[in-house]
């Protein structure tokens, strides 16, 4: 095992638009970005990842498939940041593409070859960082929290990090040091399938089309009449509830509503749930930071800066020095580093495990 501060942190998250990448040093315990990078899958993969979100036929050999073109991928995120490392990289950690996510009957799958990535790259691989938390009784998910207390935590100051992936969750930065956080639910998810759906576009740029429409109260009851809304902490969830299914059972009765008020309506889906979710939380919060591809969404923060009542600062983690598509990257780069110096990784209090978790297993190069 080498002595070396650098990782590589690779994140294909539930958007499933590429692999980001970050290349970082975490010398005398800082957290520095060197080098960063994206690299889109090829729409055929992307389609079959796609599909693999819900049951099929043949599924087992077409995962494998699918897995040996993620590590293709992933391995050529990784040559485009190797050159950037001004000595050897320690090892490349990565989550893989989260197919199913079922904590509450003890399992969650990412799709992955770590084994034919370190083949690739002939660079150490830690992967798999879920499954021992959920081993422990926990959720598995977020695991963020533990990074962002780490990168964006400062004494007295009670902040709160919102990732806004396919999925939404939250990261309370306490003024006293507590940590907490969860999955509040959808994210980007419904906005990108509604749009793909309607415009054949992958994502709503800046929330135009959102911001083009008006929300339905009555459709907007509907949507936040999900159990999942309810449901006391820890908890976590995924594709596996809400997908475009989930949201045409709750379109019954509404087709006459025009599709960008649809769209609309689940930017209040998205901004209400997280809101709901930071104010029952921490009834105190000083500013909050938006990470994610969400961040990029204009009509989606303004939505969310209105959900917490106009009077708390909404900005992107890029005021606090990490561009916000770079923060899941970088926060697996940095479970990397905690597995090889024998630390744990997950937040008992956030996950609900019966304690504290190395995560991850490695594969040597």
């Amino acid at each position: 095992m080498t002595n070396s501060t650098l990782y590589i942190g690779l994140m294909s998250g539930t958007s499933m638009d590429g692999v980001d990448g970050v290349l970082a040093d975490f010398q005398g315990g800082a957290i520095r970005t060197l080098e960063a990078t994206f690299v889109p899958f090829p729409p055929t993969l992307r389609a079959e990842l796609m599909a693999l979100q819900a049951n099929g036929d043949n599924e087992i050999e077409r995962e494998a498939i699918a897995a040996n073109g993620l590590a293709r991928c992933y391995a050529d995120c990784v040559q485009k940041l190797a050159p950037a490392a001004p000595s050897p990289v320690a090892a490349v950690a990565l989550h893989g593409q989260t197919v199913r996510h079922r904590p509450e009957l003890g399992f969650t799958r990412q799709t992955n070859n770590p084994a034919l990535l370190a083949e690739l790259t002939g660079i150490d691989v830690i992967a798999d960082f879920r499954s021992r938390d959920i081993a422990a009784g926990g959720q598995g998910a977020p695991l963020v929290p533990a990074f962002h207390a780490a990168a964006f935590g400062k004494a007295g100051t009670a902040r709160v990090v919102v990732n806004i992936g396919g999925i939404g969750n939250i990261s309370v930065l306490h003024a006293d040091g507590r940590v907490g956080g969860f999955d509040t639910g959808p994210g980007n998810v419904l906005l990108d399938g509604w749009i793909g759906r309607h415009q054949g576009k992958e994502y709503d740029a800046d929330g135009a089309w959102g911001a083009s429409g008006a929300a339905h109260a009555g459709l907007l009851a509907v949507l936040l009449a999900e159990p999942y809304f309810q449901q006391p902490a820890p908890k976590s969830t995924g594709r596996d509830l809400f997908h475009m299914e989930w949201l045409d059972a709750r379109l019954a009765g509404f087709a006459d509503l025009a599709p960008a008020d649809v769209q609309a309506t689940l930017v209040e889906v998205t901004a209400r749930s997280i809101a709901e979710a930071i104010l029952q939380e921490s009834a105190e919060v000083d500013a909050v930071y938006v990470c994610g591809g969400g961040a990029y969404n204009g009509a989606l923060l303004r939505a969310l800066a209105t959900a917490l009542g106009g009077n708390i600062a909404v900005e992107s983690t890029a005021a606090l020095g990490v561009a916000p598509n770079r923060v899941e990257a970088l926060a697996f780069a940095w479970l990397g580093y905690r597995f090889n110096t024998r630390e744990p990784g997950n937040m008992p209090a956030v996950t609900g495990a019966k304690g504290p978790r190395i995560l991850g297993a490695l594969y040597p190069a």
